[in-house]
């Protein structure tokens, strides 16, 4: 019988499995300790990710509101479509591609692109977002026909801009991650945007979501809101006015306009053409840039596209610059009158031109104006007179003055992309004489209307701004201020003699000067007209081009709202500021002066011919409406034998002067076109009312009541050769020629 295990070794066994042990027991420590502490972090979010899903709630976009909290931009609910991969079988190839081409055809995507997402290894892939209602039922329809799980819809957001294309160059775009990308969405994207929320659910051993006591809601918080000083009716005003005349002039770079509360800055309306839809910003909808287009194919018509995309995103208002012309004449008579350079009683000689240096600068008006006031000189925007006005100011004040007034700075709108001005690279006495009238130097059109709103406030340059107030809405919809933007005062420019001398000399420009076409009955309004060459690009392509512009206020004494228009390379015929621009300032503010609450002052010879939209007669009898005919200074005439009257022209609505001439129909007898509208162009106003009036129907005259009848007619609607009915309002417009800043 052998000997058992010797006591030495038991001891060495006994050593030796203590050992081991120890070392197991060290070993797994630290494995606890590495899945434990070391890769805590790590390994609790792969258990979190077996255990739950979670799916992104995004947070409603703040509201863009006007200052009148009209909304202009908002978020609306709708939904997108999810896959869980995991919840799908991915070896039944025939499911997978079912999903993938029922989704595809619904969701208008890639149908390889959904079958990718069905093979992936997570509980939540976003097939597609912002779905409407109608698209989202299709859905689900497919989803209940064929018995499919790992499909869900959930809610989501949308922007919308329910004006479409109005201030779009204001309010900017969102891009599909719901980030604004331009305008105010992308400067206040922090405050609009919001915080997303998820829905984190809880999920068994193979992937099947458990009851809904296992969820997490964490609530989506929505953004905050933006109130614009743009006023929505001033803007659509102004577009109007603004578009038409860019089409009838054939502009073909466009078009901008400003209109800008002079005291406080705030921007009431802002427009930049050609113009997009925010809702489609990709899209090019504006038809003289798509006419452009027309016949071009492959790269080229690719590579149009693209120039034509980035300019419909641009605000000329803001982003481009250009020579100001005679406009900027507005600056140069301040800082000469409030150095007391000049004055009422000085007269300035012009003989067609002045000599300045080696140069021989011409006035728009090549035979001289011949001796002239200081008013008169600004009335007929001499050149020579100017240059002789900036030569009394000489280099170095007129700089400082140009400083002063901002134009070397950008105004600091509170807006993306906004350029400075080009100034001269050496300024001498050629430049200062051209300076003078506003050629061979670049500023914005927002930097010129604010040097006007200061030369036209009491002498205060004022930060212009879009943004009124960030609000939140509260749980009872009332809003809430969370910021609200003060007007700034950067410095007083001039003093308020000085400006109250500038209004009225611009004024006598609007009443009898160059700028005669901005007039509007009940108004003062002070103003300049400019015709300025684009010098720059005529040495590039050696074509002619211009931009006419007009910048004024309104009421002269005591100015509120100023106003700039400028039509950018105007291609029908007319090139004048005074001509083709003034008539659009004018129009747009006889539309939103009566609107903001200033209130008409009529002489008597505005009075007696103010026109009236005339109400409905019809139904009544003939001596009810003959009597409130007359009441109101209308005269009238019965046609038919019956005692009700039974239609009536002009139809009701229509805008005439009072001492017009209504047709009364009663009985059966009814208006019929049997008049053919005479031609009016090139009479004089006398002259045209007079064969309108003969012909049976009624004249409307639009232009400067203060010129007489003499002046001539240039346009009219209906047009010749048209057959109307008896009593027919014909409209006919008087106009006027400033002369083009020359060199």
């Amino acid at each position: 019988m052998g000997k058992g295990p010797t006591r030495s070794m038991v001891r060495r066994s006994t050593v030796m499995l203590a050992i081991f042990a120890v070392a197991l027991l060290i070993w797994l420590a630290g494995v606890l300790v590495k899945y434990q502490i070391v890769d805590y972090t790590f390994y609790q979010a792969k258990a979190i990710s077996q255990q739950t899903m979670d799916a992104t709630l995004y947070a409603n976009r703040g509201t863009i509101y006007s200052r009148n909290y009209t909304a202009m931009a908002v978020s609306a609910s709708v939904e997108m479509v999810c896959l869980a991969p995991n919840s799908i079988d991915k070896e039944d190839t025939a499911l997978c591609r079912t999903i993938a081409k029922g989704l595809a055809e619904i969701l208008e995507v890639d149908e390889e692109e959904v079958y990718k997402k069905t093979q992936k290894n997570s509980f939540y892939e976003v097939v597609k977002r912002r779905i409407e209602s109608d698209v989202a039922d299709k859905v689900r329809k497919f989803i209940d026909e064929n018995d499919l799980k790992g499909i869900h819809l959930m809610d989501d957001t949308k922007r919308y801009y329910p004006y479409n294309s109005l201030a779009c160059h204001i309010l900017g775009y969102t891009g599909t991650d719901n980030v604004g990308l331009d305008g105010i969405e992308s400067i206040y994207n922090e405050y609009l945007q919001g915080t997303a929320g998820k829905l984190i659910t809880a999920k068994d051993a193979v992937g099947e979501e458990l009851p809904y006591e296992y969820e997490t809601y964490v609530e989506a918080k929505n953004g905050q809101n933006v109130v614009l000083t743009i006023d929505e009716t001033v803007q659509y005003y102004l577009e109007k006015h603004l578009q038409a005349a860019r089409q009838e002039q054939n502009c073909l770079e466009g078009a901008a306009g400003i209109v800008i509360n002079v005291k406080t800055g705030e921007i009431l309306g802002m427009a930049s053409f050609p113009n997009y839809n925010p809702n489609q910003y990709y899209t090019i909808t504006d038809e003289m840039i798509l006419s452009s287009l027309e016949g071009l194919e492959g790269d080229a018509l690719k590579e149009e596209t693209t120039k034509k995309r980035n300019k419909i995103w641009r605000n000329k208002c803001i982003v481009d610059t250009y020579m100001p012309g005679s406009t900027f004449k507005v600056v140069t008579l301040s800082m000469a009158l409030e150095e007391k350079l000049i004055s009422a009683a000085d007269h300035f000689n012009c003989g067609g031109s002045i000599s300045v240096a080696d140069r021989r600068i011409h006035c728009w008006k090549t035979s001289g104006h011949g001796m002239q006031t200081l008013a008169q000189a600004v009335q007929n925007s001499c050149n020579p007179a100017f240059i002789t006005i900036g030569a009394k100011v000489g280099n170095d004040t007129f700089y400082q003055y140009f400083k002063n007034f901002g134009l070397t700075e950008k105004t600091g709108v509170d807006l993306h992309g906004e350029t400075g001005g080009i100034w001269f690279s050496t300024f001498q006495e050629v430049e200062l004489a051209t300076a003078s009238f506003g050629q061979n130097f670049k500023i914005t059109p927002l930097q010129m209307i604010t040097a006007v709103a200061a030369a036209a406030n009491g002498g205060n340059l004022v930060t212009p701004h879009v943004v009124k107030e960030i609000t939140e809405t509260q749980e009872d919809g009332s809003e809430k201020i969370i910021k609200s933007m003060q007007p700034t005062v950067k410095r007083q420019v001039i003093s308020k003699e000085t400006s109250s001398q500038v209004a009225n000399l611009l004024e006598a420009v609007v009443t009898v000067g160059s700028g005669k076409n901005a007039y509007v009955k009940g108004y003062r309004v002070a103003g300049k007209t400019g015709t300025s060459e684009k010098i720059d690009e005529m040495n590039i392509t050696g074509i002619e081009h211009y931009i006419a512009s007009f910048v004024g206020f309104a009421p002269a004494d005591d100015p509120e709202y100023a106003i700039l228009v400028m039509l950018d390379s105007p291609s029908n015929g007319q090139i004048y500021g005074g001509s083709i621009a003034a008539p659009v300032a004018g129009n747009v503010l006889g539309d939103i002066l009566p609107y903001l609450g200033v209130q008409p002052r009529y002489t008597e010879k505005e009075l007696a011919t103010l026109d009236v939209a005339l109400t409905s007669y019809i139904d009544q009898t003939v001596d009810a409406a003959g009597k409130a005919l007359e009441e109101k200074g209308f005269k009238y005439k019965v046609v038919g034998g019956g005692d009700t009257v039974t239609a009536q022209m002009p139809e009701p609505g229509t805008t005439m002067p009072q001492n017009g001439t209504v047709i009364l129909y009663t009985g059966e007898e009814t208006p019929s076109k049997n008049i053919v509208v005479p031609n009016l162009v090139d009479y004089s106003v006398a002259g045209a009312t007079n064969r309108i009036l003969q012909s049976g129907l009624n004249v409307r005259v639009v232009g400067n009541e203060n010129l007489g009848t003499d002046i001539l007619v240039v346009s009219q609607s209906p047009a010749a050769g048209e057959i109307v009915a008896k009593g027919t309002v014909i409209t006919i417009r008087t106009n006027s020629s400033d002369g083009v800043s020359a060199m």
